[in-house]
């Protein structure tokens, strides 16, 4: 058991992805007033920070630098 359960990059992605679904919930209650929108909206953008995420950072195993990943799109 030397290695941890989830590489770093995969744990800050998820980590990301919660917070702002957390957010997003909360922000969208304060607006609505109601519970079960709030938790819609914070899953829907937790679902969708998980992919965006995880193309923001540049994986280490792909070997690219910061100007090509830049310089993708």
């Amino acid at each position: 058991m030397d290695r941890p359960l989830l590489p770093l990059r995969s744990a800050l992605v998820f980590l990301m992805a919660v917070i702002s679904g957390l957010v997003a919930g909360w922000l969208s209650w304060i607006a609505e007033g109601s519970v079960p929108r709030g938790v819609l909206a914070g899953l829907g953008v937790a679902g969708l920070a998980v992919p965006f995420f995880n193309c923001l950072i540049a994986s280490e195993a792909a070997g690219q630098s910061g100007e090509e990943v830049h310089g993708r799109g």
